[in-house]
């Protein structure tokens, strides 16, 4: 079997074809389905538990400390006891609650971050599924995970869940419109809305630099707003434990919790992934016009390794934001988005659209 960690295309091709030699068509694509769920399932949970270690770590930097640093090497280990505390724990029934949304709520959130994990390119050839309308449905099933906390704060008949869940309701709702029309932006850049020609697009240049100040500008927009659509500090008001508790899961307990918990990271993890596909070439490599030594230089570097650097860097300016600044107020949060936000998305559009018709970008 050809394995190439520079082109995965045919890695996969090859596993296709050789279970579509010795299978009927039907099991095949059960198979590959089954392999590709089982791939997803065990990035989710490596990525969500390193991520919560690198927040405690980011966090402690942040504040001169030294977080964890007992359980294992350096408090490696620590967050995967904190997952086996999680699993241990009882489920607390709560009284009056509606049972089947309240036992349905996390797992809505959880399915929507593995949807849109699935279309995400990791590297060349390397994505569960590639639509030719890739950030439309990215978009669109990321949108369904507020259902869930939505439901979550309804169903827990608890005041301060039911709060949360109405401040991140109108949170995320509102923060959809800068991080789509930050996306748009380039989308009209790339002349697609398939994220691997969006990826290919910027082999001899990333967006971020080769689409002019518009590009810089959506780039900033997106990164506040998926910020405050992810419900991270310092836009967390729907989970802000000095006045709410714990927000929409205040009532949940042991694996429940943890679906909310991890999904917040995983979702964090998917809107950098976003990040870097769109504006940061993906899994290309850093070319600068000329320098064909130091082009070729990056180009040892496996695509995987690209992708996941420059994700790496998103999600750490994001850790950034929330230990630095303080936590907005409900309506200075939706007084950044529709004051500030929204007219310079809609007017970065309009200019971008310009630059891209008069053919001024690189």
């Amino acid at each position: 079997m050809k394995f190439n960690i520079y082109d995965l295309s045919s890695f996969t091709s090859s596993i296709n074809q050789t279970l579509m030699e010795n299978c009927s068509p039907f099991w095949a694509v059960t198979i590959e389905m089954v392999l590709v769920g089982i791939a997803i399932l065990s990035f989710y949970a490596i990525v969500g538990l390193y991520l919560v270690y690198a927040e405690r770590k980011v966090c402690a930097f942040m504040q001169c400390r030294v977080g964890p640093n007992r359980v294992g090497p350096y408090g490696f280990f620590q967050t995967i006891a904190d997952l086996i505390k999680l699993l241990m724990k009882e489920l607390i029934p709560i009284k009056n609650a509606d049972k089947f949304l309240f036992n349905l709520a996390p797992f809505i959130v959880i399915i929507a971050s593995f949807m849109a994990l699935a279309a995400i390119p990791f590297a060349k050839g390397l994505h569960a599924i590639d639509f030719n309308i890739g950030i439309f449905y990215v978009m669109a099933v990321t949108s369904i995970g507020v259902i869930g906390i939505l439901l979550a704060g309804w169903s827990s008949n608890n005041k301060y869940s039911l709060i949360g869940a109405m401040r991140s309701g109108a949170q995320i709702v509102s923060y959809e419109l800068s991080v789509g029309l930050s996306l748009v932006t380039i989308v009209i850049l790339s002349g697609s809305l398939q994220l691997s020609t969006i990826v290919e697009a910027q082999r001899d240049g990333w967006f971020l630099f080769t689409g002019h100040i518009p590009a810089l500008i959506a780039f900033l927009v997106f990164l506040v707003a998926a910020t405050a659509e992810t419900n991270r500090g310092p836009f967390d008001l729907a989970e802000a434990e000095s006045e709410l508790t714990a927000g929409f899961h205040t009532e949940y307990s042991g694996i429940k919790f943890a679906f909310f918990f991890l999904a917040e990271y995983m979702n964090m993890f998917i809107v950098a992934s976003i990040a870097a596909t769109m504006f940061l070439g993906g899994w290309m490599p850093l070319h600068v016009g000329g320098w064909e030594a130091f082009n070729n230089i990056m180009d040892f570097v496996p695509p995987f390794f690209w992708y996941i650097g420059k994700t790496a860097v998103v999600i750490f300016i994001m850790m950034w934001f929330k230990w630095t600044f303080p936590r907005l107020r409900i309506d200075q949060l939706l007084t950044l988005e529709w004051k500030y936000l929204l007219p310079i998305n809609l007017v970065n559009i309009i200019i971008m659209s310009f630059v891209v018709l008069m053919g001024w970008h690189f």
